[in-house]
């Protein structure tokens, strides 16, 4: 989730308040506090879930005229109206075969190719593939030498991932973590953040291209779930653990910009691609917004 708006301010003193901001969450016990929101965000108590709402509405200024239903008062939890669907429609999907489309509403934290194994995660701060993945060699080696792109979801951001190409579900995996913000203040100072969060890797493939969703946990975020999967976090038991490839929630073969998964809470999503299999999009550079179903990157 997103710090306070006043943190990403370049000021003196609001640079302090940054570094202030990054320590505390050392210190903090982020997975009982994750746990907490996770409770109070699902409440149906009206008091409760209206005083959320209203309060989220009148910080961020979500735009809800795309939206399945249009009033944020009418969804039965605060989680409901945070995870809402948008109207059919709202995110057409770019029909060219040879289009990679964007996964997420968002903005581009950054974008280009792997050196190796290492992904830039900002200014001074990369890590490895290895790192990310968590899982044997295997997998790391697809990607090696590829391309990347990271997302951020900003809280007003609609919250659901979609497919950016069609593929069938090969694997997917839960990998335990810490539960850092990953706003910019954050991703900045903490090295290997993405790394280090809590995260569920999705890989794919459609005839000999594989590719790769990994959804990364954040500072607040109650929960990620998938569409065959249900909710993978919070777990009791935080170790690390194979998902299954199960079709009795939802096909494992799905088209390009069909629903995958959500955040309850926002946070990041990387998209990886093997060496050799796409270009992006020049006029897509750190910080661009993008709409889930917009073209990012042709295949070759």
């Amino acid at each position: 989730m997103s710090a306070p708006a006043d943190i990403d301010r370049t000021g003196p003193a609001d640079s302090m308040r940054a570094r202030l901001f990054v320590a505390l969450q050392y210190l903090l016990p982020q997975h009982f506090l994750s746990g907490l929101v996770h409770e109070i965000t699902r409440s149906r108590m009206p008091l409760v879930r209206d005083a959320l709402i209203r309060a989220f509405v009148n910080r961020f200024h979500p735009d809800m005229s795309d939206a399945e239903r249009t009033d944020p008062l009418l969804y039965a939890s605060f989680n409901a109206f945070f995870t809402r669907a948008l109207a059919p429609g709202a995110r057409p999907i770019d029909p060219d075969p040879a289009a990679l489309v964007s996964p997420v509403d968002g903005s581009v934290s950054q974008i280009g190719r792997l050196d190796g194994s290492w992904l830039v995660q900002a200014k001074g701060h990369a890590y490895t593939l290895e790192s990310l993945l968590a899982t044997d060699l295997s997998w790391a080696q697809h990607f090696l030498g590829g391309a990347f792109a990271t997302f951020y979801l900003a809280p007003f951001n609609y919250h659901r991932i979609h497919m950016p190409l069609s593929g069938r579900l090969r694997a997917a995996w839960y990998v335990p973590g810490q539960l850092f913000s990953v706003n910019a203040a954050t991703t900045a100072c903490v090295p290997a953040l993405f790394a280090r969060n809590e995260r569920v890797v999705c890989v794919f493939g459609d005839g000999t291209l594989s590719f790769a969703l990994v959804l990364v946990g954040a500072l607040f975020v109650g929960s990620i779930e998938t569409v065959w999967h249900g909710e993978v976090t919070p777990r009791r038991l935080r170790h690390g653990a194979e998902l299954s490839l199960d079709e009795s929630r939802a096909p494992l073969d799905l088209e390009k910009g069909a629903e995958l998964g959500r955040f309850n809470m926002g946070s990041t999503v990387i998209l990886l691609m093997p060496p050799g299999r796409c270009e992006w999009l020049r006029t897509l550079t750190s910080g661009s917004s993008v709409r889930v179903g917009q073209a990012l990157a042709r295949l070759t």
